[in-house]
């Protein structure tokens, strides 16, 4: 068993709470110590209450599901003897209304692309391989609801 910690932290700041025209900026310390400012998504809640530049929860939900994916992808290929030289994932969430009618992030698409350098290179059906064995391994993606689908994008 591993535990991992997170400490979220906001202040009312003189707002009036009842009338909802409080600012949602807040931080994430994570037991490591880097702090991350965080905030309401600006498509939810629109600024000044909100801040665009600050990380927001749906964000973090699909960046985490993409960063398993991808510390899977890079183990899995180095057990294989495949030297990746470089990976970008453009991945997209999806808020919609769920099977019971309440909002939800229903799919996430990974779309990595992976170059990969040295004598021995992976085929398409290896890739394909490497994906799905990520995708089986990766811790977030087990404990989500949500369709997660990966589209590699392969090296021309």
């Amino acid at each position: 068993m591993h535990e991992y910690q997170a400490t979220i932290s906001w202040e009312r700041g003189g707002a009036d709470t009842s009338l909802h025209r409080y600012r949602r900026m807040h931080t994430w310390t994570f037991d490591g110590g880097l702090s991350v400012p965080a905030s309401a998504s600006p498509q939810i809640v629109r600024p000044p209450y909100s801040d665009a530049a600050a990380i927001d929860p749906e964000e973090a939900f699909v960046a985490s599901l993409s960063s398993c994916h991808l510390l899977w992808f890079l183990d899995l290929a180095a057990r294989n003897g495949f030297r990746v030289e470089s990976y970008i994932d453009k991945a997209v969430g999806v808020i919609e209304k769920n099977d019971a009618g309440k909002m939800a992030i229903t799919r996430v698409t990974l779309q990595p692309k992976a170059t990969f350098a040295g004598e021995k290179l992976p085929t398409t059906a290896e890739i394909d391989a490497l994906h799905h064995a990520a995708h089986e391994e990766c811790f977030i993606a087990n404990s989500v609801k949500s369709d997660v689908r990966c589209e590699p994008i392969y090296p021309a």
